[in-house]
């Protein structure tokens, strides 16, 4: 018969390999935006806020911190160096607001994660204490990361200038393959922390669960709209070469024609 620890190990696996496609569903946005060089109407706040979460799980990974956690601190260790990729990438690509916006958030995270190290590590010594306070922590920024591809819906909706998910009815700027990943990590986590309770691994993936499930029932209910706004763009800047081309030729016959 199958021990509870070999299950929970199997499952754990399993987690990290899915964590570790849901680090890297962003890859396809990144190429987009090395191609265009313009980070165009991504936002960077999916990227920081996963990169915090993954430092911090690093963080009660640790064997000073809360020890038996190796699958934990591996995937993390894992998802730190990736996530750390996408924001430089976002660094490098952005401009104006948005850099500024993106390198506040980013020392915000460094900042964040120093501390917290800093006061758990000196004043608190026992693995308990430490595993209660980083799990908390944890717990809020997990849920904090699973919220964040949502920012392009909630963020977009109230600035008129730019596309919204409910507005325009597009999810062009929230990519499915992170909503699908984040759903499959929500699922396999919470099974793994279910098979032998861990209350701060559940929570926040449990509610990240639901969260994606919401992501991808607006990706359903928008998908046609935004195939048909993409089509309709590339459309309209086709005409726009065509008028060009059209308007080039005739300066160049009127000018032929009066020599």
């Amino acid at each position: 018969m199958v021990s509870v620890d070999a299950m929970r190990t199997a499952v754990g696996i399993v987690g990290n390999a899915i964590a570790l496609g849901l680090f890297l569903s962003p890859l396809p946005t990144f190429i987009r935006i090395w191609k265009k060089k313009s980070v165009e109407e991504f936002s960077v706040i999916p990227y920081v806020a996963t990169l915090l979460n993954c430092m911090l799980w690093m963080l009660y990974g640790l064997p000073i911190v809360h020890p038996n956690s190796t699958l934990v601190l591996t995937i993390n260790a894992a998802g730190t160096a990736i996530e750390l990729c996408y924001v430089i990438l976002y660094l490098f690509f952005s401009d104006g607001p948005k850099r500024s916006k993106a390198l506040l958030l980013f020392i915000g995270d460094l900042a964040i994660v120093a501390t917290v190290s800093a006061i758990v590590l000196v004043f608190f010594h026992t693995h308990e204490r430490r595993s209660l306070i980083i799990g908390i922590l944890c717990v809020i920024f997990c849920i904090i990361m699973y919220l964040a591809p949502l920012t392009v819906m909630v963020v977009i909706m109230f600035r008129m200038v730019q596309r919204s998910v409910i507005k325009n009815k597009s999810v062009e700027y929230m990519p499915l393959s992170l909503s699908v990943a984040s759903f499959f990590n929500g699922l396999c986590w919470t099974i793994y922390a279910l098979i032998r309770f861990d209350l701060y691994i559940t929570i926040p993936n449990t509610l990240g669960l639901l969260f994606s499930i919401t992501q991808l029932v607006l990706h359903v209910l928008y998908y046609k709209t935004t195939k048909m706004q993409i089509a309709e763009r590339k459309k309209k800047g086709e005409v726009g070469l065509t008028d060009v081309v059209v308007v080039d030729s005739l300066k160049t016959s009127t000018s032929a024609t009066s020599n």
